[in-house]
């Protein structure tokens, strides 16, 4: 983690899930939440759920530099459970994407 901030109010787990949504989303490439529903049930993806770090959940957003990840912001804690935390990350990104050219 090269940045950690935490609400007063928050959770011992939040700090866990929110890395684990950032690592998932910058190792796919793609928001935690997309990628859990691809990986949901039968999918012939479905055994990547089993590697270490990884959580199908959402609240995670890639950071790319093109096609590059270059990091991923992990939200977890917000009110409105990971509807929330998926949004409050994706507007993480969007306040910084002018500097990812």
């Amino acid at each position: 983690p090269r940045m950690i901030m935490a609400g007063d109010t928050a959770s011992p787990h939040n700090y866990e899930l929110a890395r684990r949504k950032a690592y998932t989303a910058r190792t796919y490439r793609r928001p935690s939440l997309e990628w859990a529903e691809r990986t949901a049930g039968d999918s012939e993806v479905a055994g990547q759920r089993m590697l270490a770090d990884v959580i199908p959940l959402g609240g995670g957003v890639p950071i790319m530099i093109g096609d590059e990840p270059l990091g991923g912001v992990g939200v977890s804690g917000a009110v409105g459970g990971q509807p929330a935390d998926q949004a409050c990350a994706q507007a993480a990104v969007a306040a910084i994407a002018d500097e990812l050219q």
